[in-house]
């Protein structure tokens, strides 16, 4: 059996306008000036409080807190509304490797455990996923320990694992664990900052990426 490792926001929904306006509410509640989007993107894939961290350095540790804790009230406010589309064709993409009988699928993601659950019964993906690993039980994103964790539970070894992930942190966690990384360029990190970061391949769109994992799992 083989696993593919899946990052969430940037890679299966599309999450950045529910990511701005929570980080802009929580920055204005504690009294600064929002940020530009694609600040705020930059720093997707990170656990909060060291993106929070990044975003707001100058500020002091109870700053931050409120920062983060601002950060979860309004992305669940938002998420309640309206739920964080799937990328068109990931659905098709779970679809078809879920049908494989030699790959295993599950999720490294620097979602909350509560924010993954919430996104995978809101698209109806319950059971699709052998490994849930999330920021609240790990180091944040490019350490290894969701990789590693995931493998362990699965029973595979980093030879026959690929992560899957539209930011650099995420290619860089597949390297620090061993296994290949694959970029996705609808994501939030540019391409070339995927491909400096060591990923083997960056796919266009979700057919050429359920392709190049078939051929990686052949």
């Amino acid at each position: 059996m083989k696993l593919v490792i899946f990052d969430v926001d940037g890679t299966l929904v599309d999450s950045q306008h529910h990511i701005h306006h929570a980080m802009s509410h929580a920055f204005v509640a504690a009294g600064l000036a929002p940020l530009p989007q694609s600040q705020v993107l930059g720093i997707v894939g990170l656990s909060l409080p060291v993106a929070v961290a990044r975003l707001a350095p100058g500020t002091d540790e109870p700053t931050q807190s409120r920062i983060v804790q601002g950060y979860k009230d309004s992305f669940m406010s938002a998420r309640k509304a309206a739920p964080a589309p799937l990328y068109p064709g990931a659905r098709d993409c779970l679809d078809a490797l879920s049908a494989r009988d030699d790959l295993l699928l599950a999720v490294a993601t620097g979602k909350s455990r509560r924010g993954l659950r919430a996104m995978i019964e809101a698209h109806g993906l319950e059971g699709r996923f052998v490994s849930l690993q999330t920021a609240d039980d790990h180091p944040s994103k490019p350490n290894p320990s969701m990789l590693e964790a995931a493998l362990a539970e699965s029973g595979t070894d980093a030879g026959s694992a690929v992560m899957i992930g539209d930011t650099a942190f995420d290619i860089e966690m597949a390297v620090a664990a061993g296994m290949p990384g694959f970029g996705v360029a609808w994501g939030y990190h540019p391409v070339a900052a995927l491909h400096d970061a060591g990923a083997a391949l960056v796919a266009p769109d979700f057919p050429a990426l359920t392709a190049a994992i078939t051929e990686w799992a052949a």
